[in-house]
Order: C-alpha cells, then structure tokens, then sequence
C-alpha cells in the first residue's frame, strides 16, 4: 500500500483514507490533552490545525469512514485533577480556522449558502483578536458571581471560582444584568506582567514560565488561591453562555453591553459589512501584533446578526457562525543532536528529534517530535514538512517553527551545512524496551511492538491511560504513581483488575502501603476510598479505558449507548466474527465502521487481553450511560436520513436541526434507518426506503413532526 500521509486527499482510495484517518486520530488526541490538560503543548498550532483541516477534508470526501474518535466531534481535554468539577449548561466549543484570505473567503461562501443568501446580500460580521490565553466561563445568577469554570472538554470544566475572584478584571457584582448571566473570555497575562513573574520567580529560585499563554494558565489552576491572587491575571469578555434574557440582537451590541456591564473587552473588535475592510482588519492586526502587550495567535469572525447565528447553529465542536483566522508560524534554525525512540499504549515506536536548544519566539525548544520512521526519511509531509525528500540525519541543521506559543516542529534542513559522513538515520525493527519485533502493518504509518503486555512500556502505558482523566480518573493515581506501583514487587499493579484488588492484597503484608516512603495512612486510606468510588463506573468510561486500539472518548459514548449493558457490550464484540449478523450491527453503527470493530473483535479474541478483561469486569458494577435529555423530541434517538432537494431549508439547516432534537442523522438508508425525509429527486434512497419498509415522509412532513421545537 501507498504512504497516505504522502498522497493528496482527491488520491486517497477507501481503504487508505481509512488508514489515514486513524493515524490523525491518534495525533490529534495526543495533542488534546498535552495542551487543554497538561499545559505542556507537544506541537504547534501549525501542525495541529494542519492535521485537524486534513482529518476534515477526509471525511467531507468519505463520510461513511468518520470515526468515533474523529477529532472533528472533540473540544479540549477532560478536567485536571485537583479541582472540583461543575458541567457546563452551555457548552464551550472551540472554533474552526482559516490561514488564508481565500479560506476567509470560502467561509463567507458557506455562511452565504447555508442561509440561502446571494453574493450581494448584506452581511456583517465581527472581527475581534484571538487572545492566546484560558478560556473561562463566569456565571452570575441575580447579578452575584456564583462560579467560574474552564473549558475542560467543553463539557465538563475545573471550578476556578476561588481564584477566579482575585482577578480584577472580573466583576463581582453586575447592575441590570440579566438574572441568569455566563459570561465567557480568556484569561491572559500581559507581556510586561510576564516579564515582571519571570524575574521575581528567578529571585526566590522558582520555576521560569515558558510564555505568557502557561503562565496564565498556571496561575489560575493553582489550588492556593493566594498564589493566584499574587499574579498578574488579565480577563477579555467575548461571549456568553447561559442566558435568562438576551443582552442584545447582534454580535457587537452584546459586546458592548458586556462592557456596559463593567467587563473588559478588546477595543479591536469591529464590525464589518464589506469582506475586504474585514480582511483589511486583520492585517492591520497581524501588523500591530508585537506592540499589543499581549499575546495573540490570529482574529475571529463572528456572523453579527444573532438570529442569524440560532439559524446557522452549531457542528459537533464548531459554531458555523464563526471562525479563526491564524497568523502564519515563526520559525529558526538548530542542530540535530540525537533521535530517541519511545513506545506508546498500541505499542507504536514515536521518534523525538534532541535538538540544541533555540528560542523560537520567545520560548526554548529542545525537543521535536519526527512521528514515524518515513517523516525522518522524507517520506511523509505531515504538518507541514518541506523537506521535498530530503531524510534528516543526526547533525543535520534543521529549521524548526511555531504558530503561537507551542512547541514546534521541524520544516526544513539545510544540507550545504550536513556534516561529512552523516548516515541516514536506521529505525529499530526491534523495540527498544523489551526486544520483542517491532512490524509495520500494510497501510500504517507506525511501527509498533508486538511484544503487547509483556513490554514493559506498553503495560504502563496502558496502565496510564486506564486511570486518566477521560477515563476511571482515580484521584492520587496517577502516571507517577503507576510507574511505582507497576515495578513494585510487593503490591504490583500489572493490570486493571490489580488497582481493585490493591487495598485487600496491602491488608495481607508486612511493610503496608502506609508505611512507605511517601505515604502515610492518611494517603494510603485516600487511595484505598479513590478506588472504591470507581468501581461503579459508566459503561462508556470502560470501554474507553480498554485502551483498544481506534476506540476514543465518543467511540466509548457512542458503543454504549447502542448496547446499553456491558453484558450486551460484551456479547456482541464476542460474537462478532465477520459476517456474522453482530458484525454487521457493529459497523453499521454510525461513528464505528470497520477499523474499530476489527480492532474491538481483536482484543476480546485475544485469550490474555480477553482474561485481563473478564478480570477487570468481575471487579466493578457497570453502569448503563445516561441518554441525552430531548425532552418531548418525536425523533430524539432515532436515526434520520434526508434525501432529495428541500425546498423551505438547505439541507445543512434540517441536518443541524436533527442533530438538535437528538436525532442521529446517517447519510444512507439501511434496516436501521427509522425515517427518510424524502424531497423531489429523491431517487435510489427512497425506492430503499421502501424496501425496507422504512417510514418516508416529505420535507412538510418533516417540518410538522418537529413543529416549533
């Protein structure tokens, strides 16, 4: 099989889109949690966004091939530990990108079509900077601050009330506001502030800050509220969430009136009728950029009319009413020191680039991720490599840039500099942890370890994933924490089904866990009652635990709340053999398709993954997911398909409705399908419709089941 990281995306045949689509799964979700939960960016928002466009205009050419864990259907990372957690009742989504004026161009276009609106129709938009910083949500009730919380997964958020209340920019008191208010911004520190912390940090012989955007982030998840009082924080309202009443009918009127209301907000924003002032704006930005004081990585558009926002909605993780338009990458040069190999969860060997150090805009790189063998070799081109072929070799003078304040990655090398005798770099076919052989399967990009529980790397990786966040999130159970207990010989935890048998198996020793360096009863006991709450546990959190293979966060939500139990769960992957009838259903599952059901079939057929399994099982008291709240929807949980032209709304508009009303909204007819909205020109669709004996009706129809919901 072809490189697919290599080949334009018009090249791509199924089963290399298919390939494709798993290897920026995995890329993408690495960099969710490096940069939302751990603050620690792994790449740049450069190869982030270029990964992120590629993943979607894959799945806009084969949607049948969307995944669960499609990056497309995600925002941020789970919550941190440390913090109490509060769910959002609107959620925080994140916000789709334009590097281009043509790519602002187009989005104008969609907007344009989407509404049903010609080239000459009058349009406004806003254009406001994009603070480099936390996001933060603050909500008043009668007018009192009650909490502020962070983005977490867009979902769920870290309350930061305590802290958030040191922050000057944030009113405590609001007059004539609505009784129910969320107001949403980013947290941010200027560029003089930062300078200022860094120094009084380098005094008292404390840890420099990278860059305003960690700085900022740092300061506000501290868990002493003191320490956040002591440091510079800024705040820019921009949004909202929750309302009782609305603050105005535009964009730029509720802006202005978050600032009646006492709130900072940016005095860039504009607003604009004619798409060339508007891209205007944004260059005079991008030109005024270094003498802001603050930290910007772009300019966001926002359709102004408000009912014309509800109109456009919302995808999974996008409003489609706005966008981000991102400044180009910065970019120096530095020498290739070594190339380390390290093994993840699935086994695969990621090499990392040991650089010299350099500052690339502000902060010191000395570290790169290569992702696979081919990229070293100049194979691969993913994210943003132009290296035109040209393999990197240890010595090599590479240029390395960033797009914010992220780590970077390497975009060329400069072979006049290469020393004498450089060889080209050889990829171990052996895993460096335990020996086992290293194979690349057909169609994958990585080489992975086949070595599986026995590798050492692999097992408390798995380990790792298992107590995470997104996952049974065991308080006092983490990374570090694994590591011990996974090279302990007394209380070893070599697989999930060890951490709830921890506490009986310390009652049977000598030298108990609250005896040891670092531990006392207190802390011991804590752990021991941390595990005990996780044995009740949601069926979607397990099967995302499993650490299988392709299965992420919507892939676990999406399984369970198909089979409901873990017994049908457990049933029904058993049982799934190709061709069998439960494979069928498996993939016929919208978001599975048959990369995660291969991989699903894999680890319950294997007999040591299996029994490791059927242990973990025996040990906790699965829970079925709670179904999404449609109250009074008429099609809430069914599976919708439209067809044919409509005439009273584009098809873009019924799909977004749909979706609202809890709909599942599939793209083609099969024994599943519960309803086919059918319009003239319905063709092939509906003759299947009528096949099936599957519910048709027309787009009046449709209109009078959903009335004014």
């Amino acid at each position: 099989m072809r490189e697919t990281s290599l080949l334009d995306i018009a090249e791509l045949t199924e089963t290399e889109a298919t390939a494709e689509l798993a290897r920026l799964a995995a890329l993408l979700a690495r960099a969710n949690v490096a940069y939302h939960t751990d603050d620690a960016p792994e790449i740049s928002d450069a190869d982030y966004d270029a990964a992120k466009r590629r993943n979607a205009a894959i799945e806009a050419r084969f949607p049948a091939l969307k995944r669960a864990d499609s990056a497309s259907d995600q925002v941020g990372a789970a919550p941190a530990d440390g913090f109490g957690k509060i769910t959002h009742e609107v959620r925080m989504l994140s916000l789709g990108n334009a590097f281009s004026d043509e790519d602002v161009a187009e989005f104008d276009t969609r907007i344009r079509n989407f509404l049903g609106l010609s080239a000459e129709a009058d349009l406004a938009y806003t254009a406001e900077p994009k603070i480099d910083g936390l996001s933060l949500s603050i909500r008043y009730e009668d007018g009192r601050l009650v909490h502020a919380v962070t983005r977490g997964d867009g979902t769920v958020g870290e309350n930061v009330t305590e802290n958030a209340l040191t922050i000057k920019d944030i009113p405590k008191v609001l007059q004539d506001a609505p009784a129910v208010l969320e107001v949403r911004g980013e947290v941010y520190m200027s560029h003089e502030d930062f300078a200022a912390l860094n120094a009084r940090q380098a005094e008292r012989g404390g840890k420099s800050f990278a860059n305003p955007r960690n700085a900022a982030a740092g300061s506000l998840r501290q868990l002493d509220s003191k320490i956040t009082a002591s440091r510079p924080l800024r705040f820019f309202a921009y949004a909202w969430g929750a309302l009782s009443a609305p603050l105005a009918d535009t964009q730029m009127g509720a802006v202005q009136r978050l600032e009646a209301l006492g709130f900072q907000t940016n005095p860039l924003t504009k607003r604009f009728t004619d798409l060339a002032d508007l891209l205007a704006h944004y260059h005079d930005i991008e030109t005024a950029r270094a003498t802001l004081g603050y930290d910007i990585d772009g300019v966001v558009y926002k359709v102004d009319a408000l009912d014309l926002q509800a109109r456009l909605g919302f995808r999974s993780t996008t409003p489609r009413w706005a966008i981000a338009h991102k400044f180009p990458a910065e970019k120096a040069w530095t020498r290739l020191e070594a190339i380390d190999i390290q093994v993840g969860r699935t086994g695969a060997l990621s090499p990392v680039a040991r650089l010299t150090p350099v500052t690339v805009g502000g902060v010191v790189v000395s570290n790169v991720t290569l992702h696979n063998e081919d990229y070293i070799a100049g194979r691969d081109n993913t994210g943003g490599v132009i290296r035109d072929g040209k393999d990197l070799r240890i010595g090599d003078w590479v240029e390395v840039y960033r797009a914010g304040d992220v780590i970077p990655k390497i975009s060329d090398l400069d072979l006049t500099k290469r020393p004498e005798g450089a060889a080209p770099y050889v990829f171990p076919n052996t895993c460096p942890e335990c020996d086992s052989a290293a194979i690349r399967e057909e169609g994958d990009a990585v080489r992975r370890c086949t070595g599986g529980m026995i590798c050492p790397a692999q097992a408390v990786e798995k380990l790792k994933h298992f107590v995470s966040r997104g996952a049974f999130d065991i308080d006092g159970l983490g990374a570090k924490q694994v590591e011990m207990f996974y090279h302990d010989e007394v209380l070893p935890i070599r697989e999930p089904a060890d951490i709830f048998t921890l506490k009986s198996r310390d009652a049977g020793q000598l030298a108990r866990l609250k005896n040891r360096d670092g531990w006392g009863d207190k802390s011991a006991e804590n752990l021991f009652q941390a595990i005990e709450e996780r044995r009740v546990i949601p069926l979607n959190k397990v099967i995302f635990a499993l650490g299988i293979r392709h299965v992420g966060e919507v892939a676990g939500n999406i399984l369970a709340r198909h089979y409901g139990t873990w017994q049908a769960f457990e049933t029904a992957v058993t049982d799934a053999a190709p061709g069998t009838a439960q494979w069928e259903e498996l993939v016929s599952i919208d978001g599975v398709g048959a990369v995660m059901a291969g991989s699903l079939v894999a680890a319950f057929a294997q007999d040591r993954e299996r029994a490791s399994i059927d242990r973990l099982a025996r040990e906790l008291d699965i829970q079925p997911v709670e179904a999404p709240k449609t109250d009074g929807s008429p099609v809430a949980g069914k599976v919708v398909v439209f067809t044919g032209s409509l005439e009273k709304m584009t098809r873009a508009e019924a799909k977004a409705r749909a979706e609202a009303l809890g709909a599942k909204v599939s793209g083609s007819v099969s024994g599943k399908t519960d309803l086919l909205v059918a319009g003239p020109g319905a063709g092939s669709k509906a003759k299947k419709a009528a096949d099936l004996g599957v519910e048709t009706i027309d787009e009046d129809g449709w209109l009078d089941l959903i009335g004014d919901l």
